[in-house]
């Protein structure tokens, strides 16, 4: 498949399953072989398809249409006993399901006035301190926060202030829930901006621009006091953020690696290895990477104020799968290397990434 020695590494397409719809993001149901692809019908309504993976086949267990074409969903928020998804769509609403009677969901709000371009769960799943929580990320420029057990209205509202224009909000993570108070919310906006909103004092901790649109953001663990974030975005550059140190004036010291030409849609880590990540790009291929720390990670600068010390990044391997766009990506958070990865040539693939204990 890819390229390497005997040591490093390989990405294996272990199963290939065509689909008749456009998939925009597809995730494992934890605890269990089976996956779910969400997208949009040719008709223009949402689909839902549950999957099991079944020897080298993967077999369809159930699917269900809705109204609106579904651009994103999340496990993050529910248990482990009721396992329910939360999804945003195109028509600005965010609804959990229950995947065993999902003809009308458990909750549902109409979240933002457009689509909802991604989302995130924490304090669900055993990951994560503190009340299961959702966010959302919207083309309408806000990034709401919701509590599942509140109906209506967001427990945050992050929004462009009076007067600053309203940017497109394509990524949103949840980060620093290690306690019970502390929690971050990261954003990623189509004119390079990254705002990393603080849930505790309700305030913006830090911003900047990385010059081009932004992906994806995800923090290395959620559940960790704030370690790294990995920023994508569309010229083919990512960013990792050393987010242990912030300088009152500098920021978070970071390291950029071009991976390709074109856009880095989506970055993903291993739920068993955070230093080690996977990239998925515009050009059909998957890039597996990993994060070396400097001997210190942080200095202290002429004035006596700590700044950090960004680390490296090596390529440990990479495949091309697709001429086309490979838009979402998940990580089995049960089987160590099993991963799904779903692409615009209306494909859902299963991978297995071998030797993840060797590097």
């Amino acid at each position: 498949m890819s390229s390497g020695g005997p040591e490093r590494p390989q990405l294996v397409a272990h199963v290939q399953q065509a689909l008749s719809y456009t998939l925009f993001d597809c995730k494992w149901v934890p605890r269990s072989a089976r996956l779910l692809c969400l997208g949009s019908a040719a008709r223009g309504t949402g689909l839902l398809q549950l999957y099991e993976l079944q020897g080298g086949r993967l077999a369809l267990l159930r699917e269900i249409e809705k109204a609106k074409p579904i651009k994103c969903g999340t496990f993050g928020a529910t248990s482990l006993q009721q396992r329910y998804l939360a999804t945003g769509d195109f028509g600005g609403n965010l609804n959990i399901w229950n995947l065993e009677a999902p003809e009308i969901p458990v909750y549902s709000v109409k979240g933002h006035k457009e689509i909802i371009n991604s989302i995130d769960g924490v304090g669900g799943l055993g990951i994560g301190e503190g009340a299961p929580e959702i966010v959302t990320g919207s083309r309408d420029g806000t990034v709401k926060v919701w509590d599942p057990r509140q109906k209506d209205t967001p427990v945050a509202n992050m929004e462009p202030v009076q007067g600053e224009s309203k940017r497109d909000c394509w990524t949103v993570a949840f980060g620093n829930a290690y306690n019970q108070e502390e929690r971050v919310v990261c954003a990623g906006y189509d004119n390079g901006d990254i705002k990393l909103f603080d849930l505790k004092t309700m305030s913006l901790r830090w911003e900047t621009n990385i010059k081009n649109g932004v992906c994806s953001v995800e923090f290395d663990r959620k559940d960790v006091n704030m370690n790294k974030l990995v920023a994508t975005s569309l010229e083919g550059k990512f960013h990792v953020f050393d987010m242990r140190t912030q300088h009152p004036t500098k920021g978070f010291a970071s390291v950029s690696e071009k991976a390709q030409k074109s856009t880095i849609w989506q970055v993903r880590h291993l739920p068993q290895n955070r230093d080690i990540f996977m990239t998925s790009g515009g050009a059909g291929s998957l890039h597996l990477w990993k994060y070396e720390y400097p001997a210190q990670r942080s200095k202290k600068d002429s004035e006596g104020a700590e700044m950090g010390v960004a680390g490296s990044v090596s390529l440990l391997q990479n495949v091309t799968l697709s001429t086309q766009p490979i838009s979402s990506l998940d990580w089995s958070p049960d089987k160590k290397g099993l991963c799904v990865c779903g692409a615009f040539d209306q494909t859902v693939r299963v991978l297995i990434v071998t030797k993840l204990n060797k590097v």
